[in-house]
């Protein structure tokens, strides 16, 4: 939004008429909050007109881009915590059948790395713990320590 100022500069002229002014205009732009569009008081290099409307358009625009973000986290939690529950505490490694992670809620596609071993099979992970596939219907659980 531009607000336009009127300024009168005194400019000496000729001898007959004295002083004129000189009109000019200048437009000065007016800041508008990015949220809710209101006219912007106070700092030059204010973006939001308060706390709520910064909270509300930082949220929006982070809510978009970060949603796979944090629904691959969630189901990597998930899968921690199913691989987890099935330990105890002096027991490093278990064989379980992959059956059982499927009916439990467990998603094979996601791990935090994978690592090919010298035999050619891979050791897939998930934060702290493994799994290692052995058949098609058996994998290791490992606990890393």
């Amino acid at each position: 939004m531009l607000l336009k100022i009127h300024v009168y500069n005194r400019v000496k002229t000729d001898k007959y008429f004295g002083f004129d002014f000189n009109f000019k205009i200048k437009t000065m732009e007016t800041k508008t909050c990015l949220h809710c569009k209101k006219i912007i008081k106070g700092r030059t290099d204010k973006k939001f007109c308060d706390d709520y409307c910064r909270n509300i358009f930082n949220n929006q625009l982070k809510s978009t881009t970060n949603n796979l973000v944090r629904n691959t986290n969630n189901i990597l939690g998930k899968n921690r915590r199913i691989i987890e529950s099935f330990f105890e505490e002096e027991i490093n490694y278990i064989k379980i059948k992959k059956e059982i992670l499927i009916n439990n809620g467990f998603l094979f596609s996601y791990n935090t790395k994978s690592k090919k071993l010298a035999k050619g099979a891979y050791i897939y992970y998930c934060y702290d713990y493994a799994f290692l596939p052995i058949s098609e219907d058996y994998y290791i659980l490992i606990k890393e320590i």
